[in-house]
């Protein structure tokens, strides 16, 4: 039977007690990590929040002290009171903090009995994620896991000190709001009082923050909870948390200078890492050109290499008429995987028509010459300006895809980022930082026939391109910028479109109809004729930074209550069914797939 609390009182964490409390008493409260019986003397290490702390039980300090221990059981909850003494000579542990200590026990009280869990709560587990998410409770016992949530904490606090010694405001947004087209897909919620209408969950507090600005608040952030309905990968949730900034008055280089001193100051009070700033920049054009992605991985280098001009003329047929119709040629030095076999070079293959690319070709360099199906296609000339051009090598490995631009980036970038791992080339402990800016304002969606906006349509162009707006959008540029950490882009923001007529054409542009800009940016185009400052802003993820700081594979590893890749809590069993008359009272019925 459990015991009560009843006129005890923690003194101390159990990680934090140390060689200066030996000889004082103290009092410990947390979960019985492990009970081990050593003749005729029980340990149980008790962990809590701040790390585990031994316990020793004698027998000569009472036999109902003594039987009680041996009652104990992994994850129960006790409390002990007992006095800090040295370990003796030998049994140093000097893998725990507090491993030259322990405590003598005068007084055991069991708390909370546990059932055995379904897996030991400790940091090197092999069990099954959905099992974790199952009893996360148990999962957020482990020591591993409670670090990365110190880390996230320890991080806000910086980025709230931080925005607040620059004479911003923390303001709240609204999590019930209105439903407008700016990417993803909403979640919806039906309104009770309103017949068949409906609030969204924002995706984020994009117009709101505008809006403040209009206000009068030139300053302003928030650590934000969003919400997008998309199908999810390893750094995406449903819901998840981002850095929302916004500020009047300012250009560009002012906001990339704001976040890279956050980022200085974070990196430097949460990991001792001394970040040099400026970060480097890099166009979207040359990010794209160079490593066939805008969120490119700069750990190492190994760059795409077009080589359209030298094979434009040559006898292979599949790279002259991509040529000929518009598409490239771009290459990818593997270096010193000339020994790959058929079945590695078949898988590489695979990978690249994941996609969309129709197939890989190669050259295998050697010391006599190019090895290669394709080599009796080329001319000696072309062969060898081909392996210039890639700094080949005997023993290197070429690999060539020939499409349209969009597919050659794609699937190199992915060919780039995999010979990086398998070769080794990525530096784990590296924190690489890249702004990428001057990305399209505009990209033509060959499904829909339509433009869409490349970051989102309150985006600003770059003023000197507004005469090619009406001839060639795809050549307009946004005043846009992403933040990209490891190869993973943590954040984007952009100088904003303030100007009535300007905001109007882009709405008209992405093929909104004068009455549904009027229904569903009504209020925003309406603020702009009050008079609103030049303003711009940036979102970092959150959850995504911290997944980074703490150099885990998934953002759910720094979420507390997360969702599985189906958007489903295994823990809640949510989404669920609601009773029929809450339906009713939302004005909602269900209609199944057989309906």
């Amino acid at each position: 039977m459990s015991e009560s609390l009843k006129g005890l009182k923690r003194s101390h964490y159990c990680g934090l007690v140390g060689k200066t409390e030996v000889g004082k008493k103290v009092t410990l409260m947390g979960w019985v990590h492990r009970r081990r019986d050593h003749g005729g003397v029980i340990f149980l290490d008790l962990r809590d929040r701040e790390g585990c702390l031994q316990i020793v039980f004698n027998p000569d300090q009472g036999s109902e002290l003594f039987k009680k221990a041996e009652t104990v059981r992994n994850e129960d909850v006790v409390a002990v009171v007992g006095v800090v003494a040295r370990r003796p000579v030998g049994t140093v542990n000097p893998d725990l903090k507090t491993g030259e200590i322990e405590v003598l026990a005068e007084e055991l009280r069991i708390l909370s009995k546990a059932k055995t869990p379904p897996f030991y709560i400790t940091d090197q587990i092999d069990v099954d994620e959905n099992i974790r998410l199952r009893y996360r409770y148990l999962d957020l016992r482990r020591p591993l896991m409670q670090k990365n949530f110190k880390l996230r904490h320890q991080a806000l606090q910086v980025i709230r000190q931080y925005f607040s010694k620059k004479g911003f405001l923390e303001i709240e947004t609204p999590l019930l709001t209105k439903s407008t087209p700016e990417g993803a897909r909403d979640y919806l919620v039906p309104s009770r009082l309103s017949a068949g209408k409906f609030f969204a969950l924002p995706q984020s507090p994009q117009l709101f923050k505008q809006l403040l600005m209009a206000a009068g608040f030139d300053k302003y952030y928030q650590i934000a909870r969003c919400f997008r309905d998309e199908d999810l990968r390893a750094d995406r949730q449903p819901e998840f948390t981002q850095l929302d900034i916004e500020m009047s008055f300012v250009e560009q280089e002012d906001i990339l200078e704001l976040i890279e001193v956050m980022l200085k100051e974070l990196f430097k009070e949460c990991l001792g890492v001394e970040l040099e700033i400026p970060l480097p920049r890099l166009s979207y054009q040359q990010a794209v050109a160079d490593y066939g992605t805008d969120k490119p991985d700069l750990r190492f280098n190994l760059k795409l290499v077009e080589i359209s001009e030298i094979v434009k003329e040559t006898e292979f047929k599949v790279f002259k008429e991509v040529i000929k119709n518009g598409g490239q040629v771009k290459a990818i030095n593997a270096k010193g995987c000339g020994n790959y076999s058929r079945k590695e070079i078949d898988d590489l293959t695979k990978l690249v028509k994941v996609y969309g690319a129709k197939g890989l070709a190669y050259f295998i360099l050697t010391e006599t010459g190019i090895k290669s199906p394709i080599k009796k296609f080329f001319t000696n000339e072309e062969g060898e300006r081909i392996v210039k051009a890639l700094d080949g090598q005997p023993g290197d490995l070429l690999l060539f895809v020939a499409d349209k631009p969009s597919v050659v980036a794609a699937a190199l970038g992915h060919l780039r980022l995999e010979l990086g791992k398998c070769l080794g080339l990525i530096n784990e402990e590296l924190f690489n930082f890249l702004w990428v800016v001057d990305f399209p304002l505009l990209e033509y969606d060959e499904q829909e026939k339509r433009w869409t906006a490349v970051h989102h349509p309150f985006t600003s162009p770059h003023y000197e391109d507004l005469p090619l707006w009406a001839t060639s959008p795809e050549k307009v540029r946004a005043q846009a910028y992403d933040l990209v950490l490891n190869g993973v882009e943590i954040g984007g923001g952009s100088i904003r479109i303030h100007q009535k007529e300007i905001q109007e054409l882009m709405f008209k542009t992405l093929g909104l109809t004068t009455q549904e800009i009027r229904e569903k940016f009504g209020f925003l185009l309406e603020a702009f004729e009050y008079g609103v400052p030049p303003h711009g802003g940036i979102a970092l993820g959150i959850d995504r930074l911290i997944m980074l700081l703490a150099k885990r594979q998934t953002i759910r590893d720094v979420i507390a209550f997360p969702k599985t890749q189906s958007a489903a809590d295994l823990m809640t069993e949510a989404p669920s069914e609601v009773f029929a008359a809450q339906l009713a009272e939302l004005h909602l019925q269900i209609i199944t797939d057989e309906e």
